[in-house]
């Protein structure tokens, strides 16, 4: 058995990766939101939000994404209590490419 070890490692990598990679959809979403919010929110699976009071687009969390009005409101013009958020609308293609992206990217809860 230990001599299949490395072989069923290099396959457990290679699947996870390949698991996790963003679809077509998805990489147009991050585009475009990349465009419309990275100049406050950290928009991928990494890095900070440049603006202190903008949370990370990977911490959203369930109750925002697995909101059944979460992709209509996207449609209709999202917007924030923030005063200075501007309002976004996206037709329905992009906006269940959003929804894709940002469940994809989503940080794993840390147990309490």
């Amino acid at each position: 058995m230990n001599r299949f070890a490395p072989a069923l490692l290099a396959v457990g990598v290679l699947w996870s990766s390949v698991s996790q990679a963003l679809d077509l959809e998805q990489r147009r979403a991050e585009a475009l939101l990349q465009q419309m919010c990275a100049r406050c929110h950290a928009v991928g699976k990494t890095g900070t939000s440049r603006n202190e009071l903008a949370p990370p687009f990977r911490t959203l969390g369930e109750n925002k994404l697995y909101d059944p009005d979460f992709m209509e409101r996207l449609q209709e013009g999202y917007s924030s209590i923030h005063r200075f958020m501007p309002t976004f609308r996206f037709g329905r293609d992009d906006a269940a490419a959003v929804v894709s992206y940002l469940r994809a990217i989503q940080e794993l809860r840390k147990p309490k």
